[in-house]
């Protein structure tokens, strides 16, 4: 579905990314492993243009994608094709849950308002908010405000959805309410690219895990195998370390 060739971003004269080849197949789940400040976060973000790699390539139906000469256009056909899950929610404080649904359908994907409300209300129910319809995000749980940014990314129908470390700013008490939700949507053959420090929701959701170290994809396989048997010494080293 979407190949990424070369893939590099340079902080401070620093590759964070370092030449990143991946594909991703339709109705794939990758989960992506590693120590902080290894680039999985970036991968992401530079994904759908959060952030402009400095070099590299993406293939989306055969159409190729110089990114360092994307055209708005193209920029927005990856955006339309992607969807973000946030660490940190990244809702609208001024907006209701309902209201922070709709907004991307209405303003990105030019959905009359009256049928953005409506998935919104729709999608609310699914994840079991539809009594927080018209509460602001200062009034939810983190758990809460979480859910409905999934609840965002599932309302777009996207292609491909990004969830960057979903649980790293819930307290405890949330993160199974978070993952239960997650895992509901994997189950529906959503396309995914996860980046998690759980290490057991990877396991269990994920089709393929990718081990990232230094910017680079060191090691990647069906979770069976690299949870149980990894080839690199460094996947080895951090699965000891965590596990």
């Amino acid at each position: 579905m979407i190949q990424i060739r070369g893939l590099t971003k340079i902080y401070n004269g620093v590759p964070v990314l370092n030449g990143i080849d991946l594909d991703i197949k339709k109705g794939e789940r990758i989960a992506i492993i590693g120590p902080s400040g290894t680039g999985k976060s970036t991968l992401l973000r530079c994904l759908n243009f959060l952030e402009t790699p400095e070099k590299g390539e993406y293939i989306l139906d055969g159409k190729m994608i110089d990114v360092q000469k994307a055209k708005a256009a193209q920029i927005k056909e990856m955006r339309l094709r992607t969807a973000f899950i946030f660490q940190n929610y990244a809702l609208f404080a001024n907006k209701t849950a309902r209201d922070n649904i709709a907004e991307g359908l209405i303003t990105v994907r030019g959905v009359a308002k009256e049928r953005a409300l409506e998935r919104a209300d729709h999608i609310l129910q699914d994840i079991g908010l539809a009594d927080k319809a018209d509460a602001y995000p200062a009034s939810l749980s983190g758990g809460q405000q979480q859910r409905v940014g999934i609840g965002r990314a599932m309302a777009s129908d996207a292609e491909l959805m990004l969830v960057d470390e979903p649980t790293s700013a819930l307290d405890p008490e949330w993160v199974d309410e978070v993952l239960q939700l997650l895992t509901r949507v994997a189950q529906a053959h959503q396309t995914m690219l996860i980046v998690t420090h759980e290490m057991a929701f990877a396991k269990e959701i994920a089709d393929r895990v990718l081990f990232m170290e230094g910017g680079r994809i060191v090691e990647q396989g069906p979770p069976e195998k690299i949870f149980t048997n990894p080839e690199d010494p460094r996947t080895r080293s951090f699965l000891r370390k965590i596990l």
